[in-house]
């Protein structure tokens, strides 16, 4: 199955598969390993490795969105939301600066090694010393506000059933018409599956410069819950040169029952995430 953009969105666990990526740390030979799995609180250098079947680090990766490797971290109560993209040196250790709250975290590895014929996503536990204040999952939200913008979800999800998910952004009440690509497309999405944190990483039907595709204020994405459940959903966009993060809330309606079918998009609640 291809979105609009022709993206094959069958392609692994997190883009439509038999299950949500990122639940383990290890797939068809591929490791991910983290120099260290205890951290400090406040802004702290990640660095780890993806070894291959033969135990020794990948150095040659295919891009996918426009990156070798896709770096996501957030907290086991999902908050602390970050999508970021590390830099990796001749070895093969890569490394990032991460902003961390005392608490479980799970870091993902959205990579394409070389040669493997297919994405693949790898998933690691990390705990961050420090006094853990555990946030309650938000209710269910569809209007996200991040600084002056809002963002407004359409939609539902069916556990098995795709839908379309419409995220509507604007600005201090007006529509957003001049969205700017980041990652090859006008909305990147992430979303979780809560109690396990299954990961699925999606881009919206159409690509920028396709003829069809407006910069805004919709964004449309096709949508597969994995299965019943919450999910929280991470929306980032660019607008003014600052990439910025919505989050939602987001339970899926009743359906005929499916195990662990593929999720494409889902679960997000209202947060305040800005990076360049």
């Amino acid at each position: 199955m291809k979105n609009n953009s022709g993206h094959d969105m069958t392609s692994h666990g997190g883009h439509g598969g038999a299950r949500p990526g990122g639940l383990s740390v290890s797939e068809s030979g591929y490791t991910l390993d983290l120099d260290s799995t205890i951290l400090s609180t406040g802004v702290q250098t990640v660095t780890f490795r993806v070894t291959g079947p033969d135990g020794a680090p990948v150095t040659e990766f295919t891009p996918e969105h426009e990156k070798q490797l896709h770096f996501i971290a957030v907290r086991r109560d999902t908050t602390g939301f970050q999508h970021v993209h590390p830099v990796m040196d001749e070895k093969g250790t890569w490394s990032i600066e991460l902003t961390l709250k005392p608490g479980d975290w799970r870091f993902f590895a959205d990579i394409h090694p070389a040669g493997h014929d297919a994405t693949m996503t790898l998933g690691i536990d990390a705990s961050v010393a420090g006094q853990y204040d555990p946030q309650p999952l938000s209710e269910d939200t569809r209007i996200a506000h991040v600084d002056e913008y809002t963002v407004t979800l359409d939609g539902e999800l069916a556990p098995g059933a795709a839908s379309d998910l419409t995220l509507t952004v604007s600005r201090n009440g007006r529509p957003v018409t001049d969205l700017r690509p980041y990652l090859g497309a006008y909305g990147h999405l992430v979303a979780l599956r809560v109690g396990d944190l299954g990961y699925l990483h999606v881009h919206p039907d159409g690509e920028p410069g396709d003829g069809t595709t407006e910069p805004g204020p919709e964004i449309t994405f096709m949508a597969a819950a994995p299965s019943g459940g919450t999910y929280r959903l991470y929306l980032d966009f660019q607008h003014d040169d600052v990439v910025r993060t919505a989050e939602f809330t987001v339970r899926t309606t009743a359906t005929t029952p499916h195990s662990d079918a593929a999720p494409e998009h889902t679960g997000h609640h209202p947060g305040n995430h800005a990076h360049h």
